[in-house]
Formats: structure tokens, sequence, C-alpha cells
């Protein structure tokens, strides 16, 4: 029995044999929350607050063993319970019983534009982190996908604020429901990977408040997240993890965020910036206890001894540090001491299926000239399968995401699994990427091949020659400078000499699928050739059975895309008129690793689909789009009213009827513009969505409720959210650019 489980009998036994009046408050769960916070604050000596606000190991903190209050322990996602790691090292420590279920990434998620799939993601991931017996989940990550050469952007949810607000929140209310608590992250501003610690981020507050902080306002007021991780870089001259306008002004005081601050592992870097800054609790990772020869390293912390010492010494009070204890008091009474939490499961039957339908639900057709698919096997002999993706793990790898899954099924045992019985299956290499036999100490699959790139397309071109049908996978993977933590990619093309594979298997073969395996859009120079394109993603344990289950038609794809394709990186705005990575200047001067480099987000509100707007770009694919097996015909709109006073509301419908032979689910999206504003806008904004499922011939009325809130702007010369009288016009698509219906209206 772990510690943590010893104390929580021994409270609850304890609280059986002590009357109603000798029973501590803090231990009483059917006293108020803050009587129970307030209640154990009195009761702690100082050495034992600076104690809590700081951590004991790499993944815990220690609570107060005196008084019954157990340890704090976290655990990475979000897509998955890491495996647990020795003490104070990195390395695992050889478990056997900690294996996961591994989830599709979030961008997966995001793709469903489905909050239903969101909560069934949420309630699944926190069963499994609550039977590992952990209390906080570190995810799940909203960042913006500003560029796409974001090593992390698999992590988040796309480029629209809109859509992750939605999605998050769902996501966050399963989770706890599971008395485990989400740390949402990356706050804020987290947009890159390379010198994520040194990046000084600065922008207007127009862009902050309207494109880079609402997901994660959504986590604190809709969504109810009991805390937040802060981000590596710096805003305006300060880190994030010690920012008072980030973490007091906004967070605390404009939102009301009443959870628990942690830092990023080894963000923090001055002891007074981050009593003042309103940081909580210090993880780190750059202190390797007893690997540096000290024998309590953990009390070397900015937030242990430093901030012990000053308050010893006079020099700071004690009004901070009761703020930040009883923040993490409130963290651990919702988790670690909650007594009535559910029972928790691991790797269980529903887990999968969950895994498989939201995997299933987020692919996203981006393109089916000639319907070749869904594959139609009646009468064919074989499939080629082909490309290093289809068979080489993806569970494992890209960050602290990575993960110990208890199975993955690969693309090819996918396939094999579905068609197998009807057609031969036959595999060809084709390209070959960095050849690793190890990760985070397990074993991986040794794909050493001495083979030259010519070699290995002549084979797969053999192979593809005489099939029915190729299917290609292929894309990123999760190695540094792919989709990968603390490294960007290095430019929009596929890696690996994947380009010239498909210009050679277009040519031998007409009935070609490639199906694109990353979290971040690619290059397609080859779009032209290939008849069919799917967007697949990193979709964890059921990877190869969700990627079958379209590719066969046994689930009509659903999934819309959560940031847009650009057809050239100079397309993008954190590139055409962005600083990205950092100043130039700034940069070419940069003589040390630890050197700030300032970057201003001139691109502004400005990214994604908004960018391509304004530039007036053809994407290779937009943003919100995904086809379908079937087709739905958009009938005319209809409001109930117009024009409509500032606080009123409107309510638009639209009837979508499927024209197509199979069952299918539609994303029935709403867009806004600002025909006329005092600050300029983008084109339109989302600022709606509904997905609908429905049978061959089978009609619905999608109904938004249209408000003041989805008609403002954020107005920073005045620190205010503005709706403007005056014409707006509501546009319903099925994508970014594929818009369906128009209707005016006017606020007086």
């Amino acid at each position: 029995m772990s510690f943590k489980t010893t104390v929580a009998t021994l409270c609850a036994f304890g609280a059986l044999a002590l009357s109603a009046g000798d029973m501590p408050v803090y231990m009483d769960s059917s006293q108020p929350l803050e009587a129970r916070v307030q209640d154990a604050l009195g009761r702690l000596t100082i050495e034992e607050k600076v104690a809590l606000i700081h951590a004991q190991s790499k993944f815990s903190s220690p609570g107060v063993a005196r008084l019954g209050i157990p340890e704090l322990w976290c655990t990475d996602g979000p897509h998955g319970i890491r495996p647990e790691v020795f003490w104070d090292e990195w390395s695992q420590a050889g478990w056997t019983n900690d294996s996961c279920t591994a989830f599709p990434a979030l961008t997966c998620l995001a793709a469903t534009w489905n909050p239903d799939m969101s909560a069934l993601y949420g309630k699944s991931i926190g069963e499994e982190a609550h039977y590992r017996e952990k209390d906080v989940l570190l995810g799940p990550g909203v960042n913006i996908y500003r560029t796409p050469l974001n090593g992390r952007n698999f992590e988040y949810m796309g480029e629209d604020p809109y859509l992750a607000s939605v999605m998050v929140v769902p996501y966050i209310k399963g989770v706890q429901s599971n008395g485990v608590a989400t740390c949402v992250k990356h706050y804020a501003l987290n947009n890159q990977e390379q010198r994520r610690h040194t990046t000084d981020v600065d922008l207007s507050d127009r862009a902050l408040y309207e494109i880079y902080l609402p997901a994660f306002k959504a986590a604190v007021q809709d969504g109810g997240t009991w805390s937040i991780m802060s981000s590596y870089n710096l805003y305006k001259g300060r880190h994030v993890c010690q920012n008072p306008r980030l973490l007091k002004d906004i967070l605390r005081d404009e939102w009301g965020f009443d959870g628990a601050v942690i830092s990023d592992w080894g963000g923090v870097h001055d002891t007074e910036q981050a009593i003042d800054g309103g940081l909580d609790l210090e993880f780190g990772s750059w202190t390797n206890g007893l690997s540096e020869g000290k024998k309590r390293a953990y009390d070397s912390y900015h937030l242990a001894d430093p901030y012990l010492a000053l308050i010893r010494q006079g020099k700071v009070d004690t009004k901070e540090l009761d703020a930040k204890a009883s923040n993490v008091l409130r963290l651990i009474f919702r988790t670690a001491m909650n007594q009535s939490k559910p029972f928790g499961s691991m790797n269980s039957p529903e887990h999968l299926a969950a895994a498989r339908r939201i995997g299933g639900e987020g692919i996203v057709l981006l393109k089916n000239e000639g319907g070749i698919l869904p594959l139609d096997v009646n009468g064919k002999k074989k499939i080629a399968v082909i490309g290093e993706n289809a068979i080489k793990p993806m569970t494992v790898g890209g960050g602290s995401s990575s993960l110990k899954a208890r199975h993955e099924v690969s693309p090819l045992e996918g396939m094999k699994k579905r068609f197998g019985n009807d057609v031969e299956i036959v595999y060809a290499r084709g390209y070959a990427g960095e050849q690793r036999k190890e990760h985070d100490g397990m074993k991986l699959l040794d794909l050493t091949d001495s083979r030259t790139p010519e070699e290995l397309i002549a084979e797969a071109v053999d192979v593809a020659r005489d099939a029915d049908y190729v299917v290609f996978f292929g894309g990123l993977n999760k190695n540094p400078h792919q989709d990968c933590e603390d490294s960007d990619r290095e430019g929009l093309g596929l890696p690996y000499g994947q380009d010239a594979v498909i210009v050679a298997l277009a040519k031998a073969n007409k009935n070609l699928v490639v199906v694109n395996i990353s979290g971040n859009a690619v290059a397609m120079p080859w779009v032209k050739d290939v008849p069919a394109i799917v967007q697949g993603w990193f979709i964890g344990s059921e990877a190869g059975n969700a990627i079958a289950d379209v590719l066969s038609g046994d689930v009509n794809p659903s999934g819309k895309l959560p940031f847009t394709f650009p057809a050239r990186l100079e397309d993008v705005g954190a590139h055409a008129i962005g600083e990205y990575p950092g100043n130039k200047d700034a940069l070419a001067a940069s003589k040390q690793w630890g050197d700030t480099i300032p970057e201003y987000y001139h691109d502004d509100i400005y990214v994604g689909y908004r960018y391509a707007d304004k530039a007036k770009t053809t994407p290779l694919f937009p943003f919100g789009h995904g086809l379908s097996y079937t087709t739905f015909h958009y009938g005319n709109i209809d409001l109930d009213r117009k024009p409509i006073s500032p606080d009123g509301r409107l309510r638009l419908t639209v009837p979508v009827t499927n024209t197509g032979n199979r069952t299918g689910a539609e994303t029935v999206q709403l867009y806004i513009s600002d025909e006329k504003s005092s600050l300029p806008r983008p084109l339109k904004e989302l600022k709606g969505f509904k997905k609908v499922v429905l049978r061959p011939g089978e009609t619905k009325v999608v109904v938004f409720d249209i408000d003041c809130s989805a008609l403002r702007y954020y107005d920073d010369r005045i620190h205010e959210w503005v709706c403007e009288p005056g014409k707006f016009t509501a546009l319903v698509g099925a994508s970014s650019r594929d818009i369906r219906g128009k209707a005016d209206f006017k606020v007086e």
C-alpha cells in the first residue's frame, strides 16, 4: 500500500473514531472547502507551509505528514498516464504494471469538433490517472497553433480560440469527475519550442485577449480547472511562472481562478519574483538531487530554503506564503483527500473502445477524387501498404507525452486485421528515417535498414505496380525537430525523401491513398497527383484499427481540420509578418544559449485562417475542412428577428440534408463578419459549430443562438470588450472557405 493510500485510509478511519466535535475541520469532507483550507492553514508551521509549495521528487510534493495531509502526485499527460520514474531521476523505474492506454493526440480530439468526444476522453483518461493514484494530470494543452513548425502543436487544440475553448471544457470536467485535477498548460504564449526558455514574447493586448487567452479563460471559468501550469517563456521581460500580470491580474483578479499555479519543470528563475509573481507550487528538472551530491536538493529550490531564509531575515512577510499554501491545500483537498472519488480503471475494454472511437471521428478525409475511398475489396486481390509510418510505433517519443502503452496497433496491423481475409496485404518500407533502438528506457522496434533511398523506392514501386490499391503511410514522427517537445521543425516539407516516394507511387498506380501521420500541417507538392489523402494524426493504442475503420468505410469520416494547411510557409502570418523564432537582430547577436531573445507578434490577431483571409492566399486545405463518404446540402438560413439590441439574442437556423447513400456526420460551422468597426477585424471568425448525424435523405435543422459575445472585439485602448452597433453577416458553411449561406443582421 502506498504512503498516500495509507494516509487517506487512516484519515477515513480516524474520522469515524472521533466525535463530530473532536474532528479537525480540515479532515471533515462534509465541511465547506474554504473552512477546511483555513483550518489546515492555521495548523501549519512556517516550515510546513514552505515545504508544501515545492517538490520533493520528480513528480510529487510532500504534503504534511504530521497532520495526515498526503503527498500530491502529478503525472504527465495529456494523451495517457506516464510510466513511473525513479524518485529523483527521469529514467523509468521498471514497473511492470504501469502500462497505459494511449489516447489520440489532442489535435485529433480537436479534429472531431465534438464536445461529447472530449467528455469521453476526459472521463477515460481521468479513470486511468485515478487508478494509478495520480492527483494532477499535466494537461490538456490549449496553446494556439501560430506556426506549423511548433514541435508541440500535436499536444494542443488548433489555431482557433473558440474551437479550443469549446473542446477543452468537457475534457476538464471529465478528468475532474474522477477526483483528479487537470493542469491546463502552458499558460501562456508557449507557441514555439525553439528557445522556449529564453523567448521574450510581446504582443498587443488585443491579440492576447482575442487569440491567446480565451481557451485558458474557458478552462478556468467554464471548466473549473483545479490547476494551471505556467509556461517556460517570458512575457514582456519576465518569465511567465513569476509574472504578476498573467498570474495575478488576469488569472486571479479578472477570471477568479482559485486553484494552484504549478511551474513547468525547471521554469522558475528567481526567488523574489516567484514569491510576488503568483506561482504556488514549484517543480523542477535541473536540480537532480543525489546525482548532484546534495542530500536535500529539492530544498534548494527557489520556493524552498531560499524563501524560508528571506522570511527569517524579515525581508518578506508571510502573506504571499499563506496564499500559496492555501491554494495548494485546496488542490489537495479536491484530489488526494477527496473521499468521494469513484473507482478508477486501467486499460479497460471501454478505454480502448474510447480511444478507437475518438481516433476514428478525428481522422480527416482531405481529398477523395473519383471516390477511391472507401476501399472496395470485392473482386480485388492485393493491397500494397507502403511507408515507415505503417509500422513505426508512435506512442513513444515526443517529449513529456511519451507513453508506455500496453499495446499499440500499427496501421499495417490494422490493415491486415480488417482486409487480410479478403485480399493479400503486401508491405514495402519506401523510406527510412532515424534508427533509434531505445527511447526512455524502452526497447523500440528495430527499424535498421542499410538500403539506399533509391533501392527502397524501387522496391515500393515494384510492390505497388500490380496492386489494386496502394496505401502510403508517411508524414512525421515524434523525433526531435518533428512533432516533439523542446525542438521545432526545420521546414514545412516531409522528411526522409518521402515526396520522391509518393511521386514514384503515383506514377506506378493510379489508385493511391496517402495517409499523413502527423500533428502538424505538411507541404504536399504532389497533391494534384494523388487522388485520395487522409490526415491520420497520432492516434495512440488503437491507431491501426481506427485508420482501417475509416479506410474501409466501417466509419464514415467526419473529422474537420482544427488548423489551416498552408500551401507555403510564407502564407503563415507568423512567418510573413511576425518575428518567428525571434527578433532577427537579437538572434544574430546571441552568443550563448541563455541569451533572452525578444519576439513581437506582429501578426497580431491574424493567426491561421484569419491571416489567410486577410492576405487572400489559397490554403492547401482550409481550417474546418473535412470530407465525407456522403454529401450534405445546406438549405436557406433563417433569422428569427433583426435587428437586435446589444444585450439581445438572435436565433439562426439552417436545415442540413444528407443527400448521399450513407449515414454520416457533418459539422456545421458559423462564422461572423463585422462589416464595419472602429478597429480592424478579421474577415470572419468562428463563433459556433454543431455536429449532426444524418441518415440518407434525412434533414435536421441546426440552431445557433447569436448574442453579443459572438459579435464583440477587445479594445485594448480602453481594456474592454466592445459590441458595436452596425451591420454584421452570419456565414454558415462546411469550412472556413466553403461557405454555404449568408445572412445579414444589425445591432442597434
